[in-house]
């Protein structure tokens, strides 16, 4: 038994009180580093409950800037915005019409809440017909017509008021055309945060329900990215950044925690993560049916990000986990 009094290294000193485990805690979350996605609808007084996500809503303009506000009462400064047109055709036209709904709800958003940041996802697939990320040829998506469209709609978003332009299609080319495009047209200080590394994920499923986006036929494995590949991505992310991405992002998070801590330990710019709609909705349910307590889950999931070295993270928790920590 004399052996146990000479224990040196006792860990649980620095855990014996909230205090203590406070002070020597070495990730820190703040509701300053999270982004709310708003799903904003054609219409008024529209406030559609999204099934497979509880608590999240398909808004129209009207009732997004009442969230947005509630939001900002409990301290979320920064939105991302995922449009939803009442008309739909093959080249997506109305994501780049200056009557566009995210278009419209830019121009009301920065009149009530000029101070917040608002950023604007830059994809098709809200948009078009078919439900793909492009302009579709003989079933494929034809990369560079593509861009073509997106510098429409990015330029189109910029001037009515986008304080970020997010481009999400895993469009190759699509940072650098963006650059030209910003810096051509009088937006060279409009960032982009670049959707990088985006993985042809399973956990997408309520998202497409939420934007209306589902593929009319196939799927989008051959742009977005296979989830075996981890030097992929960061191959990606370097290209982002050597064409000009201002924040390079991974999506999803939680499944991508590896990927996300290796780009920490080699890029000097800050890495976004996607905590997606399947991340969240898995909570909820398992909350529901009583398997787990959905607060602790919740910040479990967003410190794990964090720590993995995420600065900043898109989540459909922002606005509970700000009423939570206050």
């Amino acid at each position: 038994m004399s052996d146990i009094k000479n224990i040196i290294f006792r860990n649980q000193r620095l855990r014996s009180s909230e205090v203590l485990r406070n002070l020597t805690s070495e990730t820190k979350l703040s509701k300053d580093y999270l982004i709310f996605p708003i799903f904003i609808k054609a219409g008024n007084n529209i406030k559609i409950e999204i099934k497979s996500m509880p608590d999240i809503y398909q808004l129209s303009i009207d009732n997004a800037l009442k969230e947005i506000s509630s939001a900002i009462d409990v301290g979320i400064k920064s939105f991302i915005l995922f449009g939803i047109p009442d008309n739909k055709d093959e080249i997506g036209s109305s994501a780049f019409a200056n009557d566009g709904i995210i278009q419209l709800a830019l121009r009301e958003i920065k009149k009530h809440f000029p101070d917040i940041l608002v950023i604007t996802d830059l994809c098709m697939c809200e948009y078009t017909s078919h439900g793909h990320c492009g302009v579709i040829k003989n079933e494929n998506l034809d990369n560079d017509a593509t861009l073509k469209l997106l510098n429409k709609q990015a330029l189109s978003l910029a001037s009515n008021g986008a304080d970020m332009i997010a481009p999400s299609g895993m469009i190759d080319g699509v940072v650098e055309s963006l650059r030209y495009c910003f810096d051509d047209n009088g937006f060279k200080n409009l960032p982009i945060l670049s959707y990088s590394a985006k993985y042809a994920s399973s956990f997408y499923g309520p998202f497409r329900e939420a934007a209306e986006s589902e593929p009319g036929f196939g799927d989008r494995k051959k742009y977005q990215m296979n989830p075996a590949n981890k030097k992929e991505a960061i191959k990606e992310v370097l290209q982002d950044i050597s064409e000009g991405a201002d924040i390079v992002m991974i999506k999803p998070a939680l499944s991508y925690l590896d990927v996300i801590n290796e780009l920490k330990n080699k890029i000097h710019i800050p890495i976004a993560a996607y905590s997606v709609s399947g991340e969240y909705s898995m909570i909820k349910a398992a909350s529901k049916m009583g398997w787990i307590d959905e607060k602790s889950a919740m910040n479990e999931l967003l410190l794990s990000i964090k720590r993995a070295g995420a600065d900043m993270i898109i989540t459909y928790f922002a606005k509970d986990f700000a009423k939570n920590n206050k």
